[in-house]
């Protein structure tokens, strides 16, 4: 089992930034890949960014390239998402997960944190 706790998140003026931390506990973090997704009210959860376990390779969401960046340090079994230029659009509530590397579904996922950008 890996436990996921997120933090980090509030409110913020448009074209501010704010930085989300996911906590792990569990298993060995360095074999997740970690991931983050942001469900907004009305609409379905999204996939925002991921980062392979060794940190090797990032994705991102066509929505946040340039804007936002993932990383993770396996020495504090933590991943970040850092957010500049946020747009309201950006409000949504974030969630952390992670899955082995080998796998391709999420199984583990944090409780979210919200997010909300005003105009």
């Amino acid at each position: 089992q890996v436990q996921l706790v997120e933090s980090g998140g509030g409110s913020v003026q448009a074209g501010g930034s704010l930085r989300l931390s996911c906590a792990a506990s569990g298993r060995t973090f360095s074999s997740y890949v970690m991931g983050w997704f942001r469900q907004a009210p009305g609409k379905e959860r999204e996939f925002v960014a991921s980062m392979d376990w060794n940190g090797g390779r990032t994705y991102y969401a066509d929505s946040v390239k340039g804007r936002f960046a993932i990383s993770r340090d396996n020495a504090k079994n933590t991943a970040y998402l850092q957010m500049n230029s946020l747009k309201p659009e950006d409000t949504a509530v974030y969630y952390c997960a992670a899955r082995y590397y080998t796998s391709r579904e999420y199984p583990y996922w944090g409780q979210g944190t919200q997010v909300t950008v005003s105009s």
